[in-house]
């Protein structure tokens, strides 16, 4: 008999700041369509949410010290080590919001290589919508995550609108979800920080040791 497979470990990184928050509630949706459409599709999912807003003190601490307080270590640990991630931020000047950017500025430059991600963020009216494609895609693609095609923005009037009418919210999520089961169920689980190990691309040698090198030659 072949060992039963590992559970997918779907993360949810929510940079909310309320309680509750709507940047919190999009998250879970997400999480919730990934999972059932996962499961459709024959692989379990286990859900596990970072609020970046009970690390913001942690993250500040590490940027200036360059190193993680054990509440923000478990967080990098728990976002390095899942299968799949959805990144969910709130928009603050037509950008994703400072602490967002924070906590992904601390994490390794490999730790997301090849990790499958769904953007999403949540704002005040549909015109800043955009900043999913000039702000958060570009950042993942640097990062190399694998970003899903379909990102989701819930405006303020989203959330009472009828479902069933175009292109709602409720069916971008839903069309989001399946993109990320696809892709997350499709590929070998990996371990915590992984993404990228052994991989001589990604064994950069520092700039001072470079120009020793060349001094000694």
């Amino acid at each position: 008999m072949s060992p039963k497979a590992q559970p997918l470990k779907l993360v949810v990184v929510s940079a909310g700041l309320g309680k509750p928050s709507s940047t919190r509630l999009l998250g879970d949706r997400l999480a919730e369509a990934t999972r059932r459409q996962a499961a459709d599709r024959g692989v379990e999912a286990d859900v596990r949410v970072v609020e970046l807003r009970d690390v913001a003190v942690d993250i500040a601490h590490n940027l200036v010290t360059g190193f993680p307080p054990p509440g923000l270590r478990a967080a990098i640990e728990t976002v390095t080590g899942a299968d799949a991630l959805i990144a969910v931020t709130p928009i603050f000047t037509a950008s994703y919001s400072g602490l967002f950017k924070s906590f992904f500025d601390v994490l390794d430059h490999t730790a997301l290589t090849g990790k499958p991600v769904l953007i999403a963020a949540t704002g005040g009216t549909a015109r800043h919508s955009l900043a999913l494609e000039h702000a958060l895609r570009p950042m993942f693609a640097y990062l190399r995550a694998t970003v899903v095609p379909t990102s989701v923005y819930a405006a303020t009037d989203d959330w009472g609108a009828a479902a069933g009418a175009g292109d709602d919210l409720s069916a971008r999520i839903a069309r989001a979800g399946g993109e990320l089961a696809d892709l997350a169920a499709g590929l070998p689980r990996r371990e915590a920080g992984g993404a990228g190990e052994g991989d001589p691309i990604d064994e950069v040698v520092p700039f001072a040791e470079q120009l020793a090198a060349l001094r000694r030659g």
